[in-house]
């Protein structure tokens, strides 16, 4: 199973985060954009998502349901600005928790080594956002979610 490189640089607004899967880049854009498939996949391990919405278009919306065990709810929420399929999408990104905190998610699939490097790049409207999102515990749960996603992958080829 590959690693997610993550890189976060002192003093800018941006996460870059990269992973190879083993897989067409078709099915990875269709995988990451189906939401059919989003709850198979997206967060942790120990929280189950709902798709409460999802447009996967330009001007479309989504907005998924993450719960715990206890019945705790976290709703996460953004807008399509533009889909490329199956090159790159962008859009937006925000946890209703901390609304108006709100980041502009660019991800792009290229083909590399036989399967599928995507690249996701978020930009914050500040530094103390990043900061604060690197904070969160994104990184275990979003690398949890890409080791999720590649076994999935695996599953459909």
């Amino acid at each position: 199973m590959s690693k997610r490189n993550l890189v976060a640089e002192p003093q800018q607004h941006s996460i870059i985060g990269t992973r190879f899967f083993n897989a067409p880049r078709e099915l990875v854009f269709k995988v990451m954009s189906d939401p059919a498939t989003i709850p198979q996949w997206w967060g942790p391990r120990n929280l189950t998502t709902t798709v409460d919405k999802m447009e996967p278009q330009s001007g479309g919306s989504w907005r998924y349901l993450v719960s715990d065990q206890k019945g705790n709810e976290f709703a996460f929420r953004g807008v399509y600005h533009s889909i490329e399929a199956p090159l790159r999408t962008i859009s937006t990104y925000e946890w209703e928790a901390l609304a108006g905190h709100v980041s502009l998610e660019t991800t792009i699939f290229e083909e590399s080594e036989g399967g599928t490097k995507v690249t996701t790049i978020s930009v914050f409207q500040s530094i103390e956002d990043r900061d604060g999102m690197m904070q969160s515990g994104m990184e275990e749960g979003g690398d949890e979610a890409m080791d999720r996603l590649e076994e999935l992958l695996a599953k459909l080829q």
